[in-house]
């Protein structure tokens, strides 16, 4: 049975093109004006994107399933029109041999409703200094490499893991953070951390690694990728390495662009995230980086914690912000509908092919006859509340509770099938 999306806008090529879009089976079969099909879904003011891609999201699956899980992770996803995420390894056990990797392969495709690709680690368990078997690794399915979370303290097994990485031809992502200057810190330093009397984090705990890492991945040739930068200086330090031929690629939350720290109005555990939420000229400095090339992409990094873990102050609360179900319209509606700093083909190319390339992720993020029919439906027209009774993720921890958006998400298809829709239970 074929089914023809009608009389929608798609995204197609970096243009905005009105074009049915048919799909038969799993495949996108054609991309036209007057196609038809057995069954019609009619997108009629309805933008038709290809199924966004975010590269680094927490599922906490397993061992910290009350978080989150596959399943509900996925729909969350879903729900936020992505179809392809890159799931981190900050799990219970962490998957530091093929045996686990492949387990955790396998649990993906089982209780995913989108496409779960597998980070496996840089070094066991996260915060050692032993090396995995990256070959062993990438055969049992591990797409790249992260110790998300978690920085790698130590430069000579950086550097190692670097020279691995680069000859079993994978992308190290990085969480820059060095742990003896972030020094136990919670708000950005500077004035809200006065305000609030909370320890400060310096820019240094960021930048400092970051400069390493390029030096490194400069020596080495690895695809070295930056998770959530978040200062004027990171960009600074991609935009100098990029311009000296250094294969770096680096990625902002939305959080980070969409907030400053004076956005922070009470010592409240939704707004700790890791990194912190910057000042207004970091901020401005991240916009600047995402138009001129410097950051290549958008990735949530969607942290679901149980709800008493950000309840109270922030120095008890857990790091992390949701962003799986409210990425796309709240980028939209700021940035696009309401202060046009960026077009809708610009957020996204942000949001779809740009990380599905930059991490090689061949049949991700196109809208394209032959390719896999991953596609979602926005509504760009309608304004609508989040609320936290319509999430799927078991995490709620976000501040954006209760924000008026653009954007929501009508209808989400993996491979053909309707995995989510606006409205069905």
């Amino acid at each position: 049975m074929t089914t023809v999306i009608k009389n929608g806008t798609a995204y197609q090529n970096g243009r905005l093109v009105k074009a049915d879009v048919l799909i038969d089976g799993q495949k996108i079969k054609a991309i036209g004006t007057d196609l038809t099909g057995d069954k019609v879904i009619d997108a009629k003011g309805k933008l038709v994107s290809p199924g966004l891609v975010d590269v680094h999201v927490h599922y906490r699956d397993p061992g910290q399933t009350y978080k989150e899980d596959i399943r509900t992770g996925s729909e969350a996803a879903a729900r936020g029109g992505f179809t392809t995420v890159g799931a981190m390894p900050n799990v219970t056990p962490v998957p530091n041999t093929p045996e686990l990797m492949e387990k955790m392969v396998e649990e993906n495709k089982k209780k995913g409703i989108v496409h779960v690709f597998q980070y496996g680690p840089i070094t066991n368990d996260e915060t050692t200094d032993v090396i995995p078997d990256y070959a062993a690794l990438k055969k049992a399915g591990a797409f790249a490499l992260s110790n998300d979370g978690h920085g790698v303290q130590t430069a000579q097994t950086m550097y190692l893991a670097m020279q691995k990485a680069k000859e079993n031809n994978l992308i190290v992502a990085t969480h820059a953070q060095d742990d003896s200057l972030f020094d136990h810190g919670i708000v950005n330093a500077g004035k809200t951390a006065e305000r609030l009397n909370l320890p400060p984090v310096t820019e240094l705990a960021e930048t400092t690694q970051i400069a390493r890492d390029l030096l490194l991945a400069q020596k080495t040739g690895v695809h070295y990728h930056i998770c959530h930068v978040s200062t004027k200086t990171s960009v600074e330090l991609v935009r100098m390495a990029k311009a000296r031929g250094i294969n770096v690629t680096c990625e902002v939350a939305p959080h980070h662009i969409l907030l400053t720290d004076d956005d922070i109005p009470k010592d409240n555990g939704y707004y700790k995230m890791n990194p912190p939420l910057r000042n207004k000229e970091d901020q401005a400095a991240l916009l600047v980086g995402l138009l001129d090339g410097t950051i290549d992409l958008i990735a949530t990094d969607h942290a679901p914690h149980a709800k008493k873990e950000k309840q109270g102050g922030m120095k008890g609360a857990a790091f992390g912000i949701t962003g799986s179900e409210t990425a796309f319209s709240t980028l939209y509606t700021k940035f696009v509908k309401n202060e046009k700093v960026f077009t809708l083909e610009q957020l996204l190319s942000w949001l779809s092919d740009k990380p599905a390339k930059t991490f090689g992720l061949k049949n991700a993020g196109v809208l394209e006859p032959g390719r896999p029919a991953d596609i979602a439906i926005f509504d760009l027209e309608h304004e609508k509340e989040i609320k936290e009774a319509d999430f799927k993720s078991k995490g709620v921890n976000t501040p954006f509770t209760g924000h008026k958006v653009y954007g929501s998400t009508v209808m989400t298809m993996v491979d053909g099938k309707v995995v989510y829709q606006e409205g069905a239970e």
